[in-house]
């Protein structure tokens, strides 16, 4: 037998394959599918609730305007734009915490400053004020 007609066998005897029965498989398990989500839809009951409108409970608790500390580029401290040594501060922040028992007070702290340095301040207003003392983000 000629090399020739060797391979020339070989190559039309290379298997085919049949996609017909794997179309039929997918296209029944896709109409089950179908069936399944139509039959779902038609059980699903509804329940009429009323829902609570965005303004509601606005009224009832107000909160106080934040007490503002700036910690300047120099390290000053200042509330209201006027500079306050450590005592004053923390003699303002007790006055306004009894007077605003749902107040916040919040440190907004120069970009320039060294991290640990607002880190100290922010450490000294929380042994004052507890969880209600916070850190402005500056997000421009």
């Amino acid at each position: 037998m000629p090399l020739n007609s060797r391979f020339r066998t070989a190559k039309s005897q290379m298997p085919e394959i049949n996609l017909v029965p794997m179309m039929d498989v997918l296209m029944t398990i896709l109409t089950f599918f179908i069936i399944i989500s139509m039959t779902l839809t038609v059980q699903q009951r509804s329940v009429n609730i009323d829902l609570p409108s965005t303004n509601a409970g606005a009224n009832d608790v107000k909160t106080p305007d934040p007490l503002i500390v700036g910690l300047t580029r120099e390290g000053t401290l200042a509330i209201a734009d006027k500079p306050v040594t450590d005592a004053q501060l923390s003699q303002q922040m007790q006055v306004y915490l009894q007077t605003n028992p749902n107040g916040a007070i919040v440190l907004k702290a120069d970009k320039k400053l060294a991290y640990e340095q607002v880190i100290q301040v922010l450490g000294q207003m929380r042994d004052i004020g507890g969880d209600r003392v916070s850190l402005a983000l500056d997000q421009t």
